[in-house]
Order: structure tokens, then C-alpha cells, then sequence
């Protein structure tokens, strides 16, 4: 199990760090869109942009090679599906809670891989995020990239919850 922080200082990007140590960071193109880029430390850089007319699916590229893509389905839950290295695998983001809220990643059989809970810094209107991983998801070859788009997928959720 690992613990990680995502601190916000502006509404546009996000620094996640491990006991202090830079793992990466989230960097929104402005306001009410999703295109972003996500930098990992060692300094590879993906770029997040909306899919489609509607935008309703939200793909991680690589250049011109996507990694990761999302949407969200008819129940609120976000389905996350990975590419890495040929491989697809599948897993499901989604919402816990009202007053103590919550997002969780899970598998295909359901197994918890993360948790990030929310909090919202009232002086600036900035959003923070505590996230604790399994020991599995930290086994992960591109955990990082998984991590970083995992708080994409909160602000989506939030986002869209907020439009509604």
C-alpha cells in the first residue's frame, strides 16, 4: 500500500507526489475543457484530449498512440481502458459516498486498486486529493500514467456532475 498527494495550486494543474518526491503532474489546457497533459517525472509527457463530436470519450496518447481512453457510462461509473505495451486491460472508476465521498478504481473482478478522496481548499476554491494505492496497482508497470489519469477521471466525474 502507498500513499500519494495531488495539490492543486491553481484550477488548472495538479503536482502528485510521493513522501514529498515529485512523481508527476496534471496541467489542464483552461477552464471547462478536457484536454491536458500529464508529465511524469522522469519527463515523459502524454497529452488528454476529448474523442468524438461530444467529446464523451477522453483519450491518453503518446504522439499519435493512445495508451489509455475513458468515458463515462449511463450510471455515472467511468470505464478506463488500458493499452500498454498491447495489452488491453479494463477497469472501472467510480463514485462513493455523499459526506464522506470518495472515488475508487477497481479491476475487472471488482478488486480496489485505488482510492483518492477529494478536498476542497475553501480559500482557493482548489481541489486537493489523499490517494492510497494497493500493493497490487503499485506492482504496475505504468503506474504512474494510471494514477495521474485517475485524478483526470475525478475532476471528469466532478465536472459532469456539475453540468447536470
Amino acid at each position: 500500500m502507498a500513499e500519494y498527494y495531488a495539490k492543486s495550486s491553481n484550477s488548472l494543474s495538479f503536482e502528485v507526489t510521493k513522501e514529498e518526491t515529485l512523481i508527476g503532474k496534471l496541467t489542464y489546457a483552461s477552464w471547462f475543457k478536457f484536454n491536458a497533459v500529464i508529465e511524469i517525472a522522469d519527463g515523459q509527457s502524454y497529452q488528454v484530449e476529448p474523442k468524438g463530436f461530444w467529446g464523451t470519450t477522453i483519450e491518453l496518447k503518446d504522439h499519435e498512440r493512445v495508451l489509455l481512453k475513458f468515458r463515462m457510462n449511463w450510471n455515472g461509473e467511468i470505464v478506463v481502458q488500458t493499452y500498454f505495451d498491447g495489452v488491453k486491460n479494463g477497469y472501472l472508476f467510480k463514485h462513493r459516498g455523499i459526506f464522506k465521498e470518495s472515488f475508487v478504481l477497481t479491476d475487472q473482478d471488482g478488486v480496489e486498486l485505488m482510492i483518492l478522496k477529494p478536498h476542497l481548499k475553501w480559500a482557493s476554491m482548489d481541489y486537493e486529493y489523499h490517494i492510497t494505492t494497493s500493493d497490487a496497482f503499485e506492482t504496475f508497470p505504468d503506474k504512474e500514467i494510471v494514477l495521474i489519469n485517475a485524478l483526470h477521471c475525478a475532476n471528469y466525474y466532478m465536472s459532469m456532475m456539475m453540468a447536470v
